[in-house]
């Protein structure tokens, strides 16, 4: 399989991009975090100084937008889509010319396909189960 320069820039920018989206991701559920921490020791603090104020505290913690979790989910699972669409893509049309070639290996350049195209396919799923877990963790 031959390799030009422009599929290598193309894939070298793809992983940048996915590289990139990663570190943005773990910085905003950083500051995310800590944000979230800075508040309940802010509650704690208001709960501490009157009693009154303890169903207070606890409805606000109970009210914690799960923003964050759901950024990361759209981000894996969205990520994990694009690049199995791209690997299936490649995929198909390099068994498309393959088959061009050689018409006479039709069968078993088929058969191999589906074998890949499932895999691809399975690890996608894999991602969305991941963020399934990432929305409903503690």
């Amino acid at each position: 399989m031959k390799v030009n320069f422009r599929n290598k820039v193309l894939l070298l920018i793809g992983v940048l991009a996915i590289v990139a989206l990663a570190a943005l991701l773990g910085a905003g559920l950083s500051a995310r975090a800590q944000a979230q921490e800075a508040e309940n020791v802010q509650i704690e603090a208001v709960a501490d100084e009157t009693d009154a104020a303890g169903p207070a505290a606890e409805s606000a913690q109970e009210s914690d937008p799960a923003s964050g979790k759901a950024l990361a989910a759209g981000i894996a699972i969205g990520v994990a889509a694009a690049a199995g669409a791209i690997g299936m893509g490649i995929a198909i049309a390099k068994t498309n010319e393959s088959i061009a070639r050689q018409p006479e290996a039709d069968g078993k350049m088929r058969s191999t396909l589906m074998l890949g195209l499932i895999f691809i396919e399975t690890a996608i799923i894999y991602a969305l189960v991941v963020a399934i877990l990432i929305i409903f963790a503690v």
